[in-house]
């Protein structure tokens, strides 16, 4: 089967995840400036997940570009990365109404942690599937990216106990070193598709 389904159903997916966490931001019933003030842990974790996300799906959509076709392991793998993120707008929501405390820091780095890791099966499902020579083995090569917010992910999740904002400066790290999209899959493309 090709992979506009799965990508379909995935995108489906991210926008429901994305629509909860902007539904669970509360306006405050006061009508001046000063009744901002105390949202703003509320809305910088939700700006934090809406880049987060914003990340997952623009290289998810990459990833599965170069994808010929899917099996089981990869529709399996593909819900397993789904089941992560979906988590996030719980635990978004948990540590902004609780400002950045410590243990729902923690918790919030380890679903980020845990859906790094999901994508990584994903992404190793798909190289499986298509080859060592494929498109997306080739983009990705170590995958030293990857490996690396995985490393950065799990050491939040310790330093949210030592003080949230080095978690938080961790996560935003990750989403910057994220931030543009993966040139390494559009370079192949381009250099596969030139007929040099």
């Amino acid at each position: 089967m090709g992979s506009t389904r799965l990508e379909a159903f995935s995108d489906a997916v991210l926008a429901i995840i994305i629509t909860i966490m902007v539904l669970e931001l509360r306006a405050p019933h006061s009508a001046d400036w000063s009744a901002l003030r105390p949202l703003w842990p509320v809305f910088l974790s939700y700006v934090l997940s809406f880049v987060s996300l914003g990340v997952y799906w623009n290289n998810h959509h990459h990833m599965l570009h170069v994808t010929d076709h899917v099996n089981g392991a990869i529709l399996w793998a593909n819900l397993h990365l789904l089941f992560w993120l979906s988590l996030v707008p719980f635990t978004t929501e948990w540590m902004g109404e609780n400002h950045f405390a410590p243990v729902p820091t923690a918790v919030y780095g380890a679903v980020l942690l845990l859906a790094a890791v999901a994508y990584f099966i994903l992404q190793t499902a798909i190289i499986r599937s298509q080859g060592r020579d494929s498109m997306l083995a080739a983009a990705v090569g170590r995958d030293l990216k990857g490996k690396l917010s995985m490393g950065l992910y799990a050491l939040a999740i310790p330093a949210a106990f030592l003080h949230p904002a080095i978690a938080g400066a961790l996560f935003i790290g990750v989403v910057l070193m994220w931030l543009l999209p993966d040139k390494r899959i559009e370079r192949i493309v381009a250099a596969r598709a030139s007929p040099h």
